[in-house]
């Protein structure tokens, strides 16, 4: 039984602001209370007395004292930093589970067999021993470092320290045990302040545990609290139920090992029996205590010791173990858990904006403000319904879209039997080839038979998967612990949530040694497909995709960040305001309650509560325009962030390029010359030839019609497109399991009759069009001798196939031909990869020409080879080595694809630069490919330079390989390997030549196309500087892995830029979730998780999505103004009003906020974006130069009027001083009438005066709805000034005044309107730019001065110096060390930095400044992770101070 602690009412979700921030969709999971230990129940402990062992492995636990020798990045917890970024942790655990103390497999069913001498050791298909099969987590990645404590000293166990790799994020567990006494204190306190201790308790979590509990060793903790990296925190309850198993069935072996810190270490325990679990849920994973390492530990990652072969595994397990399992990994169902509609409500209305919105509702109730105190109430109440029933849809559509339940046939205590999915656990055993299951509710791995799955819900690309079964030593080696499966082992991985295309059982084995129990366990029964169960819920891959979409990264936007700080300093202004009212009132005589509540009243006029809601208008617009252009956004917070990009990373294939690839042809080895013979563009030029091509193209055309993963459903052709388009062109025909399928060339009518051959041995078929089909007896008894009797008959069947792999970059298939001995090898691959196993005489002369000409010229290149292998039968090819088979080959021939752009490519490329936002193509192409498309659609000027690396020496994996940068063109032009700037050896090479103009011209104007395996030896080995410098001026990146795609993502943020990805969604999940802003072209279900959507599949959408981005932010910077300076306008006028305890009417409140604010604010952002994307970005900081410099000016310009009208007032012949009477509201007064009347055409000239334009927003005339509001309310303002009615008057409580005054009020609110907009469109630009220029002086001459760098090559005569401190200071200046790339340019980036209009003159061709502006804080940013950025990189640049 689980002890479920009674909930408390005023401490159950102390924690839920925190963790609405993450998302609504968290539910009540990690929502529990916390309880003291007394309302816990009878909960029994293990001994307090056990040491911590410290354990460290992938995804482990990271305690105390230990956790505090880490370094990383500052964030604001308690305990001290615990990373560092500069080591990588590559240990990876894979060793083979020998502690099978329940293993019922024995050595009667190994199978004996004749053929030892080719039989691996267990079958595998992988990669060899220099490949291996399981990979560590790409390198460079944030990965925690084991360090040693103190000798003697004890760990802090209260604290720990986890590292999520799946989320790549670091968590810190804080135990806590309650203390009664204070809790029960604090509950009256509650009670006296009438909550207000409870609401700043929920507020500051922090402050409340500091009073009501202390840290605790994890053993006794009654609750975990749970801080992220990003400062976020949650509370969960520890829950305790009796399991009674054994340790080893809850934790695996790895994570119960000794660790050298522990001399307390107690070896019996980590064999002996869990009688107790102690757990707690945080976002859906399960966190264990592990009595021997003395912490919480993920169960995600265990493997059963037993799983150490497929014969073990396909006995499934008894009740008895799927009991336990339930127990600890609980159901198997992706059940986001929906809060209640009373959750909601408490969490909505306890939020500190509405309990604002409360407290202003009760002060004006006070005042007898009842109607306008009734309107606000009504609006904030449909504002809280309408944010329930948004955030309740979004909830059931989520939980609709990852729960998935149905039922599946699993054998389970020797009996097969239909059950629920959501009863699965870790070890069952079920059939993938029933007719019910079409999509895998867990996952798992294939034991027998094979299966189809299209795997779009993880990769977003809908192209067919084979998966064929698990062999031994791929099962001994699985590790879950990995937060991805290697591509070697996802060939026998099902992922939950896949599809399943097409699923066959495996043949019926005639080897196996009968046993008296194989019957009982099903193993003698027809053959099946079966899978294992290895993951399930949460735990599944799938589970982790819909936990990233529950809990995005937070977003860090720094315009959130100040708006909440101009909130403070509006606050501050009411306190000022407050302070001089009282003083006022005091001498006044006012009483001491009515001068309170005036004082506050102040606080609610410069604090407006539809501040926050207004922000927002603007974000709601552009998102309402992306969808009408078909673009979808799950992340409003995004759109914003949209307007900021500067960096935008493409992918190649399907984004910029077609997705689909055309055969161009094939070229062909000529055996006598040695060298390649022409290019065929047809399958029928094979055929004529010369003699001396023959052989080769024959050959070459079975390696096209063998070599590849094409398969038949349903008499249709599936499979990647490129095999696709290869086989196609063959016009071959493919039959497996017995249906044939054809390309459109041919007719159906010839391949109905048969099977094919072998039946049960041969799966798949080819033969060309037109071949008569034969039965198995042909193939056993008939040889024919002729030609033509061959070409009849001529069929090839694929024996075994080695799927491609991405490390090795190539695949491979045994062929056995019809009437043929033995058995022919095809191999097809990247041609880089090719040239190591092909023998170097079959290789032509002019290999390297030919594919460079090709690469260069943007075409895709296959290289194919074959070798035969006559003693091979079939047995000895189910078990001969891929090493064996891909080794020694005779290179065939070339095929050559053609990849065209996309006709949207080249326009957005050349907006994009215009636009001065760099762009980067990252793909898993060959580079010359890269380069040759990016040079056709512009993303690379003709004219640059291009340099790619080589390894001269080592590897990507050797610290010490050296690496040389080529010129693509010219081998004689390198750069220097530290500097990656042109070394002196190749300038005074080129200077004596005839280029020496044109080289020195350009010598900054270069580019670097950096290769997947380059790059990964920068991220691990490059020093900074040299890593940094390839960031700013890589523009490409190839043969790039997922992975690295994503690692490429961060690196370019750390470096400050804001990155944008745009990707169809194959491979690029990872980094589309990664970029500040992700667009993926695919609706699969894994890309949806990206932030933007398109379903439009070109790039054309990237525009789209900055032009709405800049546009909603330049809206919410300017309602932002507009509703700080309508506050300010109200306090004016209310503060001269409280010089004779006077205020404003009920109904002026009302005409104010609701026929005024009300819609301008609303239909002010509706202005659409500006159709033409601006060199300059919008500024994001709201503390920059012009945004205050306008902002008080304005307020000054507003308060000058209203003061100047309110002396003017006072001195009219008519005037009367208005009757003060004590304790009563005074409104109607001169001095109010005036006010009022000129006020309400401040709020609307305001709103004209922010409405911005170009360049990010159309023109304000093109908003009609805004300008037709705008000119109503102008009109009717005018008349409640001139020709107000009696009832009017009376209603509005407005005293008569001169027709000629009002005609002065009329002349004052239009000499507002033209000194208002000519200060905002040139006055204060002007200034802003002024100030910012005294600014860099004052910082000029109080800075010390930085030493300076002189660098002199030996061939020049020029000795340049480069001064730190001046680059940084001086916005123009081309930076010397960095090139073009690297200047400063402010000019191109923020359009606040200098306060600089749509008139300032733009420097260079090309955006890449921003690494050298990050030195001096980025675009104005003033946190502490930019000030710590901006001294990383100040030391980076004194680095690389190159001439």
């Amino acid at each position: 039984m689980v002890n479920n602690p009674s909930h408390d009412p005023l401490s159950s979700r102390l924690f839920d602001h925190n963790g609405d921030t993450v998302s609504q969709a968290q539910g009540t999971q990690g929502r529990a209370s916390l309880l003291p230990s007394s309302q816990q129940g009878s909960q029994p402990y293990l001994p307090s007395t056990f040491t911590d062992s410290h354990h460290h492995y992938d995804g482990s636990i990271y305690n105390g004292q230990e956790a505090s020798s880490f370094t990383r990045a500052p964030t604001f917890r308690s305990v001290s930093s615990r990373f560092n970024l500069n080591e990588v942790d590559n240990d990876n655990d894979n060793s083979n589970n020998s502690n099978n103390h329940n293993n019922n497999y024995d050595e009667d069913n190994h199978e004996d067999d004749e053929d030892d001498d080719y039989q691996d050791d267990d079958g595998d298909d992988a990669a060899s021993a220099t490949q291996p099969i399981l990979q560590t987590k790409t390198a460079g990645r944030l990965r925690p470092v084991k360090r040693s404590l103190a000798k003697g000293q004890r760990p802090d166990r209260c604290v720990q320290q986890v590292y999520l790799e799946e989320e790549d994020i670091e968590l810190t567990f804080t135990g806590y045990r309650f203390l009664q006494t204070r809790l029960y204190i604090y509950y009256l306190a509650c009670v006296l302040t009438g909550g207000i201790l409870f609401l700043l308790g929920r507020w500051m979590p922090q402050r409340y545990l500091a009073f009501v509990a202390e840290k605790c060793e994890m053993s006794q903790a009654e609750s975990v609290v749970v801080e992220d990296a990003y400062g976020q925190l949650v509370t969960e309850v520890v829950f305790t139920k009796y399991y009674g198993g054994p340790i080893s069935s809850v934790f695996s072996p790895e994570q119960m090992e000794k660790q050298e810190d522990d001399e307390e270490f107690d070896e019996a325990l980590s064999s002996g029996m869990l009688h107790d679990m102690r757990y707690f849920d945080y976002q859906y994973i399960r966190f264990i205590y592990n009595p021997v390492t003395h912490s919480f530990m993920q169960n995600s990652k265990w493997k059963d010791p037993e799983w150490s072969n497929v014969v073990n595994c396909e006995r499934g397990i008894g009740r008895e173990a799927q009991q336990e399992r339930t127990m600890v990994f609980g159901q198997n169902v992706i059940d986001v858990k929906e809060k209640s509609v009373g959750q909601l409500l408490v969490g909505e209305v306890l939020h500190p904006f509405y309990i604002f919105q409360v407290f202003s509702m009760a002060l004006w109730l006070v005042e007898e403000y009842i109607y306008y105190a009734g309107c606000i109430f009504v609006i904030s109440t449909l504002s809280v319904l309408t944010e329930l029933i948004e955030t309740k849809r979004t909830m059931k559509r989520m939980r609709n879209m990852s729960k998935f339940v149905c039922n599946v046939k699993v054998y389970r205590s020797g009996r097969w039997r239909y059950l629920g999915s959501e009863e699965l656990v870790p070890g069952d055993v079920f059939e993938v080839t029933d007719s019910d299951l079409s999509v895998f509710p867990c996952d798992g791995v294939l034991l027998s038979g094979d299966c189809i799955v299209n795997e779009s819900m993880l990769t977003g690309e809908s192209v067919p998967v084979s998966k064929i079964p698990m062999t031994d030593k791929a099962l001994r080696q699985l590790d879950l612990s990995l937060a991805n499966i290697p591509s070697d082992l996802a060939r026998h991985f099902l992922f939950s949530g896949t599809k399943i295309i097409r699923a066959r059982p495996g043949a019926a084995s005639t080897k196996k040694q009968t046993r008296t129990d194989d019957v009982d366990y099903g193993v003698n029964q027809a053959p099946r497909g079966l899978a294992l169960v290895v993951r399930t819920g949460f735990n599944t891959t799938k589970g982790s995709l819909i936990r990233s979409m529950l809990f995005p990264k937070p977003n860090d936007f720094q315009f959130y960040r100040d708006s909440f700080r101009f909130i403070g300093i509006l606050a501050g202004i009411a306190f000022c305001g407050f302070l001089v009212s009282t003083v006022n009132f005091i001498r006044m005589d006012v009483p001491f309650n009515l001068m309170i509540i005036k004082a506050l009243d102040l606080i609610t006029i410069v604090v407006p509560p539809a501040l926050p809601a207004t922000m927002s208008i603007g974000t709601s617009f552009a998102i309402a325009r992306l969808k009408r252009s078909n673009i979808y956004c799950i992340s409003p917070t995004r759109v914003n962030i949209g307007g900021k990009i500067n960096c935008m990373c493409f992918d190649k294939t399907g984004t910029l390029t077609e997705d689909g690839l055309d055969v161009l042809g094939v070229q062909c080895v000529d055996v006598e010359a040695g060298r390649f013979g022409a290019l065929l563009s047809r399958v029928e030029d094979l055929r004529a030839v010369p003699d001396s091509m023959q052989e080769k193209g024959t050959s070459l055309l079975f390696a096209m019609t063998t070599c590849h993963s094409v398969k038949s459903l349903n008499g249709e052709l599936i499979g990647d497109p490129l095999d696709l388009k290869m086989f196609d062109f063959t016009q071959w025909v493919l039959e497996e399991g017995g249906l044939g399928a054809r390309t459109s060339s041919v007719s159906e009518a010839a391949h109905n009759q048969s099977k094919g051959i072998a039946g049960g041995i041969v799966s798949t078929v080819v033969r060309p069009p037109g071949a008569k089909q034969f039965n198995l007896n042909d193939v056993l008894t008939h040889h024919p001798t002729e030609m033509s009797e061959s070409e009849t008959f001529l069929e090839l069947g694929i024996i075994r196939c080695f799927e491609f792999v991405s490390s090795l970059r190539r695949m491979s298939v045994i062929v056995k031909k019809l009437h043929s001995p033995g058995m022919d090898i095809y191999v097809k691959g990247a041609p880089e990869a090719m040239t190591d196993i092909c023998l170097k005489e079959s290789l032509p002369s002019d290999y390297g020409e030919r594919l460079s000409y090709y690469t260069q010229h943007g075409y895709r290149v296959i290289a194919c080879a074959t070798k035969s292998m006559p003693n091979l039968n079939f047995v000895r090819a189910q078990r001969v080595k891929r090493e064996q088979v891909e080794s020694d080959l005779t290179f065939l021939g070339l095929i050559v694809f053609e990849n065209k752009l996309k006709p949207t490519t080249a326009p957005v490329i050349a907006t994009l630069s215009n636009a001065h936002i760099r762009q980067v193509m990252c793909t898993g192409d060959n580079v010359l490919t890269a380069i040759s498309v990016s040079k056709e659609c512009g993303l690379i000027q003709s004219s640059r330079e291009v340099y790619t690396p080589r390894f001269i020496m080592g590897n990507s994996t050797t610290e010490n390989s050296r690496i040389v940068w080529e010129n693509i063109d010219d081998g004689r032009k390198t750069l220097d390997p530290m500097s990656l700037m042109p070394t002196a050896s190749s300038f005074e090479t080129m200077s004596r030549g005839q280029d020496f103009p044109r080289y020195t011209h350009l010598m900054n104007e270069y580019a670097l196309a950096v290769t997947g395996d380059c790059f990964r030896w920068m991220v691990d080995f490059a020093p900074k500087a040299t890593l940094h410098r390839m960031l700013v001026k890589g523009q490409i990146f190839a043969r790039m892995s997922p992975d690295e795609k994503h690692e490429l993502v961060e690196n370019l943020q750390s470096i400050g830029y804001c990155v944008g990805f745009c990707g169809d969604g194959a491979n690029d999940c990872g980094a589309l979730k990664a970029a500040d802003v992700g667009i993926s072209l695919s609706e699969a279900e894994a890309s949806v998780a990206a932030p933007f959507t398109s379903r439009s599949n070109d790039i054309g959408c990237v525009v789209k999505v900055i032009q709405e981005g800049r546009a909603a932010l330049v809206t919410s910077f300017s309602c932002f103004k507009y509703m700080a300076l309508y506050s300010i306008i109200q306090f004016t006028t209310v503060s001269l009003l409280y010089a004779f305890a006077s205020n404003l009417g009920d109904f002026q409140f009302l005409y104010i906020d609701l026929a005024l604010i009300l819609p301008i604010a609303v239909f002010m952002g509706r202005t659409e974006a500006f159709p033409v994307l601006s060199p300059k970005r919008p500024t994001a900081n709201l503390v920059s130069k012009k945004v205050l410099t306008s902002l008080i000016g304005q307020i000054l310009i507003q308060g000058c009027f209203q003061a100047t009208l309110f002396i003017i007032v006072r001195h009219q012949p008519w005037y009367k001083p208005p009757k003060y009477e004590r304790g009563e509201k005074n409104i109607e007064g001169y001095e109010n009438t005036s006010l009022f009347l000129l006020s309400i055409f401040q709020y609307l000239l305001v709103a004209i005066v922010f409405s911005v334009g170009p360049p990010y927003r159309k023109p304000m005339s093109s908003n009609r709805p805004f300008v037709f509001i705008t000119a109503g309310l102008v009109v009717m303002s005018a008349s409640i000034v001139l020709f107000p009615s009696g009832w009017l008057k009376s209603f509005m409580q407005l005293l008569d005044i001169p027709f000629g005054f009002k005609l002065l009020i009329l002349m004052m609110a239009g000499l507002h309107l033209l000194i208002a907009l000519t200060s905002e469109r040139v006055v204060f630009p002007i200034l802003a730019t002024k100030i910012g220029q005294v600014i860099q002086s004052i910082r000029k001459r109080s800075s010390p001065p930085s030493s300076s760098v002189t660098t002199t090559p030996p061939t020049t005569t020029t000795t340049t110096t480069t001064r730190l401190s001046s680059s940084q200071r001086d916005p123009h200046r081309r930076s010397a060390q960095y090139g073009d790339e690297a200047r400063i340019d402010v000019g191109e980036g923020d359009e606040d930095e200098q306060g600089s209009g749509p008139g300032t003159p733009l420097m260079g061709s090309h955006p890449q400044n921003l690494f050298d502006q990050i030195g001096r804080g980025g675009s104005g940013s003033v946190d502490k992770e930019v000030a710590r950025k901006g001294k990383i990189y100040k030391a980076v640049q004194e680095e690389m101070s190159f001439t």
